[in-house]
């Protein structure tokens, strides 16, 4: 919904060891690249960030440098969408960035759209609400948080920050 709103932004596309769900393409949701590729990039500072999910078989996802430079390179803001660990990885990493905390109004709602997701198994829907609460706990860590309790009052407060910070980066002149 951001991109729709704000175009001029660009998402960089993540690797991940996972493999790909019904529906998913290489390059859209992700690239999809084996265990040892992803170690070898790793291994060569090909990423930006990474993390590895604790949940089912500890798959890994993170943001290849070269993603940035292909946003970049086109003039284009850089929108990441990121775990914890590798958002505040970038926040370190690359002066100037901008970290929005995103979260359920609360535990309940958070399991109830999992739930309805129906990508997790009970053990990782249980690993991932563990992770949640964790995750929480950095929120005043990041630029921004919102609480997704109404998704368009969130998505107008998401699309009001983006704008501001694009408008103050001097990246676009936008409303």
């Amino acid at each position: 919904m951001l991109l729709e709103r704000v175009p001029e932004l660009a998402l960089a596309v993540s690797a991940t060891t996972r493999d790909r769900r019904p529906g998913e393409e290489d390059g859209r949701e992700y690239h999809f690249i084996s265990r040892e590729e992803f170690d070898r990039r790793l291994a060569a500072d090909e990423f930006l960030e990474w993390v590895e999910w604790p949940w089912g078989e500890h798959k890994r996802a993170g943001t290849l440098w070269s993603e940035i430079e292909r946003i970049t390179g086109s003039g284009r803001p850089v929108l990441l969408e990121l775990e914890t660990g590798g958002a505040l990885a970038v926040r370190d990493r690359i002066p100037g960035s901008v970290t929005i905390f995103i979260t359920a109004p609360n535990r309940e709602e958070l399991e109830r759209r999992l739930r309805a997701r129906g990508t997790e198994s009970e053990g990782e829907i249980e690993e991932r609400l563990a992770q949640a609460l964790e995750q929480s706990k950095l929120a005043g860590e990041f630029s921004y948080t919102i609480v997704n309790d109404d998704l368009d009052r969130a998505i107008d407060e998401l699309e009001g920050i983006v704008r501001r910070e694009i408008a103050a980066a001097g990246s676009i002149s936008g409303p």
